[in-house]
């Protein structure tokens, strides 16, 4: 990883946390992701399972948590398992975590190789009643592609039928979605590195340049900040590309006269930052294009207020709707005829404000969390409104990332990143 190391303190808070929610007599199991393959002996590159990272804060392949308050020997309270590594595997794809170093890493003292689980896993299991197996419990997940944890729940259960399972998915959604000040301050630097890529590319863009160019520009100023990268497939998209709320292909030309909607944010420890602007090719808003960016802005500055300790989340989205409502109405988009005679689950605003307004964000970009109860303190949303018009070519959105506080406004993490008009026009025109 190209990042700095994280105080293991953050790790062993984190499983106090899960551990106060588990039932008597339980273990639950972690395991990392699989690495990838492509085809023929190439693979993707990485990515840790996010559960057994924000538990441990061991990011590689080939590693198992067991948690296991009530065992009788406290050594098997918390284990790490981990492939084993040595001279050979250091040679030939890296230096791996030692026993030593996972304990720095994750404060766990008990470390074990691999081979060894198998054997550990018969002692601990026939101390326990239930076991916490992990599945992806996100509403919007897709789980076609079997996953390590996938095979490993088959094999648990097959050769432990008597036990009774319990569902990990709900702690980890409650307790992740509370970040720690360490975990704010982790997203706080990958929305800093952001806030670079943001400034590098109000100095680069022009008219002629290609939107996979600008992809390329923010890209270095990522890398060269100790980011890993991109934390999702960046948007860079002018003209009418704008209003394909999930265009990815990033391969136009940027002409005189657009507007480019650039979604993208940073990777950060595994930490996602989230971001929408959107600038004029040439380096000047029409009046026209100035109008309907006011107007998402003023939605998201009325958004914003709302996120607040005890708002629950669908009084919320309606509330902004409304607001969205009010501004195409001042746009002429739509009228009250629209209004008087729209479906109420599908709103007249709908037509240019298609998508929802916020969401979880944290070691996810679309985080874990529980949408049912009400917003409390420590919580990170994004804010992002949008108008879409595609029969002017022109999509406006605008976002920032959001930290709920015990009182008062949210913390905006990248309260530094241009955002007014004036600011965007007087940063690309600098001679």
């Amino acid at each position: 990883m190209k990042y700095e190391r994280i105080d293991s303190s953050l790790f062993i808070k984190n499983r106090q946390k899960f551990i106060s929610q588990m039932e008597p007599k339980s273990v639950a199991i972690f395991n990392s992701n699989d690495i990838y393959p492509v085809s023929a002996d190439s693979t993707f590159p990485f990515r840790q399972h996010r559960d057994i990272f924000y538990l441990s804060g061991v990011d590689q392949e080939e590693s198992v948590l067991v948690i296991f308050p009530d065992a009788f020997e406290e050594k098997h309270r918390e284990m790490l398992f981990l492939k084993e590594t040595s001279e050979l595997i250091a040679i030939w794809e890296g230096e791996k975590l030692t026993k030593e170093s996972a304990f720095e890493t994750s404060g766990i003292k008990t470390v074990f190789w691999l081979d060894q689980m198998e054997s550990i896993l018969k002692v601990v299991l026939a101390q326990a009643d239930k076991i916490y197996i992990n599945t992806n419990e996100h509403t919007r997940a897709n789980t076609e592609v079997e996953t390590r944890e996938d095979r490993f729940i088959k094999k648990l259960q097959a050769e432990y039928p008597a036990h009774q399972y319990r569902k990990s998915a709900p702690i980890m959604h409650k307790i992740r979605s509370i970040k720690e000040q360490i975990e704010i301050d982790l997203m706080q630097r990958a929305c800093d590195i952001t806030e670079k890529g943001v400034r590098r590319i109000l100095a680069f863009t022009k008219p002629g340049v290609m939107e996979y160019e600008i992809e390329a520009e923010i890209m270095h100023e990522f890398l060269i900040n100790r980011s890993s990268g991109f934390a999702y497939t960046p948007i860079i998209a002018s003209g009418a590309s704008a209003c394909v709320l999930h265009y990815i292909e990033n391969n136009k030309i940027c002409k005189d006269g657009d507007v480019i909607l650039m979604d993208f944010g940073a990777e950060y420890a595994n930490y996602a930052s989230d971001l929408t602007r959107c600038i004029p090719v040439n380096g000047k808003f029409t009046d026209r294009q100035k109008a309907v960016y006011n107007a998402v802005l003023r939605v998201k500055k009325g958004a914003e207020k709302m996120l607040v300790e005890g708002t629950l989340m669908h009084e919320y989205h309606k509330e902004v709707g409304k607001l969205m409502e009010s501004e195409l109405l001042g746009l002429g988009l739509i009228d009250q005829t629209d209004i008087k005679n729209q479906n109420p689950d599908w709103p007249a605003y709908k037509k240019y404000f298609m998508h929802g307004t916020s969401h979880f964000l944290g070691l996810d970009t679309h985080d874990v969390g529980l949408w049912t109860g009400p917003i409390k303190a420590g919580m990170v949303f994004t804010c992002e409104p949008g108008i879409y018009i595609p029969e002017e070519n022109l999509g406006i959105r605008i976002e920032d990332d959001l930290v709920v506080q015990k009182s008062g406004d949210p913390f905006n993490l990248m309260k530094n990143i241009p955002i007014e008009v004036e600011e965007i026009e007087d940063l690309m025109n600098i001679k």
